[in-house]
């Protein structure tokens, strides 16, 4: 009996291995599963929302931002998962990402430091895939946030979303014209460089997304809207958010990057979403419409 001792416990010691293996592989595998399902009739979002909130306390010379979201779906589903995008003067600064099996509710929130004067911009998409016996379906909405931060040495640290004041209103033009002005001359470049003829798109930048979560794209149904949206968050999740996958096959971060401009087809066949990262490397990422 005893000479059977030793392969008999590495033999188990190989199974545990191979469990273990299996289980971590499905557990990192399960992360990137942002995938566009027929929208379920029924299954809604009770609450969802995103926000920036300027922290008080400067250190060092930054100031803090309480950056969070939180989504609620009406029922338990397979797979819950949150994405969040912050640019801040037309550029990517950071992002969130939180998933769960078997739930309901997701939150998550985080501190970014930022200096200077500054108009960040965050939007983010709430996900959740529901099995049903052998059907496999989605529900999923967007939310978004902005706000202005005014850092100066003439001025006391605050911020505001919407100007009240003949100052915040000062700053609320500047702020716009330089994003604004950055974007559009980022937007000249990208459309020369991949010889795109604008005039044949509808175009619009990530977080101007929003106002489509309770309103179709021109002459289109909300059905199909959705279903454009949520694959379009499906390909932004795998090649934007997770990394810019390059042609040699390496991944380049997203941080530092120009907000993501849209550009869908007149005659929705397909669309573009351009991209220049930090770097200065352009990037066109192509979607067909089905």
């Amino acid at each position: 009996m005893r000479k059977w001792t030793i392969p008999i416990m590495t033999i188990a010691a190989a199974f545990l291995c191979l469990i273990l293996l299996f289980s971590l592989y499905s557990h990192n595998s399960t992360k990137e599963t942002i995938i566009f399902f027929p929208i379920h009739p029924q299954a809604t979002f009770k609450e969802a929302k995103t926000t920036l909130q300027l922290q008080p306390q400067k250190r060092r010379g930054k100031y803090s931002l309480l950056w969070s979201t939180s989504s609620s779906l009406d029922r338990t589903a397979y797979l819950r998962q949150d994405i969040s995008l912050l640019f801040a003067d037309g550029r990517l600064i950071d992002r969130l990402s939180k998933w769960e099996s078997h739930r309901k509710t997701l939150t998550q929130r985080k501190k970014v430091t930022a200096k200077d004067s500054r108009f960040f911009q965050t939007i983010s998409f709430h996900y959740g895939e529901l099995h049903e016996g052998n059907a496999i379906t989605s529900s999923q909405t967007m939310t978004s946030d902005y706000l202005y931060v005014i850092d100066s040495p003439y001025h006391p640290l605050t911020s505001f979303r919407r100007a009240t004041t003949e100052e915040e209103k000062e700053w609320q033009r500047i702020l716009n014209k330089t994003t604004n002005g950055y974007l559009q001359h980022k937007a000249q470049s990208l459309l020369s460089h991949f010889s795109i003829q604008a005039q044949q798109y509808y175009s619009l930048y990530l977080p101007d997304l929003i106002m489509y979560n309770e309103q179709p794209l021109p002459d289109l149904s909300m059905k199909k809207t959705q279903e454009i949206i949520g694959k379009l968050w499906e390909g932004m999740y795998k090649s934007y958010f997770l990394g810019i996958k390059k042609e040699d096959g390496s991944i380049l971060s997203p941080i530092g990057s120009t907000v993501p401009l849209i550009l869908i087809s007149k005659d929705y066949s397909h669309l573009i979403v351009l991209i220049e990262a930090e770097n200065g490397e352009k990037f066109q990422l192509i979607q067909k419409i089905t």
